[in-house]
């Protein structure tokens, strides 16, 4: 892993991807089937042979909901470091990611490098559009908790926009602008909470302030905020409207592959790094779609040493647009999110919290 760690992530072209992920995902394909008996198992009942396999397509893939229902992992109980949690409603089962230190050491690490691309490498003072309470309470701190602390790395100096009754603290805000007036500064939050709480309460305060100099990077769902008809363009040009901000990245992840984060580039498009990749499957048969064609969306990653998360299919729709050939100059593939699967439960930091309300 430390060679595929040196590589800038979003350098290489087709080929040499193709060749790296094959070699590295039926790296893990052995290793998971060697300490995971569960997934042995399953492994062996699709009848894979790793040993014939020529291409990380045809490493069989698990549908991202049975980390809800079985303890996946190929580490021993007392190497394990961290248990992560996905986001869900009350009632709803949560996927358990198990990490052992050198699986979480090496996620923070491909977040850091892949995020750096957009950001660049100097810690920025960071505006944290949730409040304090979301890390402070461990019956919180989830995939929404761990998303700020992954995040909270690229912060010189972090300060809270919310206050604990999930309210705008502008006095909070407007200290810290004028502590960092000047500066490039970097902002997090999860998006539906970005436009219920930042937004909508700036708009009801009528409170101007500049972040012309702010990078908003967001995540989560969008469902709550398609159900109230707001586009990515409408959000980001109402963001612009209200406070001059204007470089906005959404990001598309999950805790079942944390760190391998997929980030949108200036072209409005998300983008597969060198540690991980997308393909979409087709809804009748689970074959490759073609490029522009709608289609159930597979992640791999690169990354899950300690649990076999490194081929998943998720309950999301997008569409593969192009490979290599991104007008932001970024190799790899690109694509959109276009939704949820008709009967997936809702899920996300932000879906979740929109569902609550």
């Amino acid at each position: 892993m430390d060679d595929i760690l040196q590589i800038p992530p979003f350098s290489l072209t087709k080929p040499e991807k193709d060749a790296l992920l094959t070699d590295r995902l039926l790296q893990l394909t052995k290793k998971h089937i060697a300490n995971c008996p569960e997934y042995s198992g399953m492994i062996k009942a699709k009848g894979f042979n790793p040993e014939t396999c020529c291409t990380y397509y045809d490493i069989p893939f698990l549908p991202v909901s049975l980390f809800k229902n079985l303890n996946l992992k190929s580490i021993s109980e007392e190497n394990v470091f961290k248990v992560m949690t996905s986001s869900g409603t009350t009632g709803q089962a949560v996927s358990k990611i198990y990490l052992d230190k050198e699986t979480a050491s090496v996620q923070q690490k491909v977040l850091v490098k892949i995020v750096s691309e957009f950001t660049g490498s100097g810690r920025m003072p960071m505006l944290i559009i949730d409040s304090p309470s979301v890390v402070k309470d461990r019956a919180m701190f989830s995939a929404r908790g761990a998303g700020i602390l992954g995040f909270s790395i690229f912060g010189s100096d972090r300060a809270y926009a919310l206050n604990e009754d999930m309210e705008i603290d502008i006095k909070a805000v407007q200290s810290f602008l004028e502590k960092h007036q000047g500066k490039p500064i970097l902002l997090f939050g999860f998006t539906f909470m970005v436009w219920l709480h930042f937004y909508k309460e700036l708009l009801q305060l009528d409170q101007k302030i500049d972040l012309s100099n702010g990078v908003l990077i967001h995540g989560g769902g969008w469902k709550k905020l398609l159900s109230e008809a707001v586009s990515k363009e409408v959000f980001k040009q109402k963001l612009t409207d209200v406070c001059g901000l204007s470089n906005i990245h959404d990001y598309y992840g999950m805790v079942e592959q944390t760190g391998c984060i997929y980030m949108e580039c200036e072209q409005g498009h998300l983008h597969a790094s060198v540690f991980s990749d997308v393909i979409t499957r087709r809804y009748q048969d689970f074959s490759v779609c073609n490029f522009n064609e709608p289609g159930i969306i597979q992640v791999v990653s690169t990354l899950p040493e300690s649990y076999p998360g490194h081929s998943l299919l998720t309950e999301d729709e997008g569409v593969i647009l192009g490979e290599d050939d991104c007008p932001c100059g970024r190799k790899g593939k690109y694509f959109t999110i276009s939704g949820r699967l008709a009967k997936a439960e809702i899920r996300g930091c932000s879906d979740t919290y929109a569902a609550s309300r």
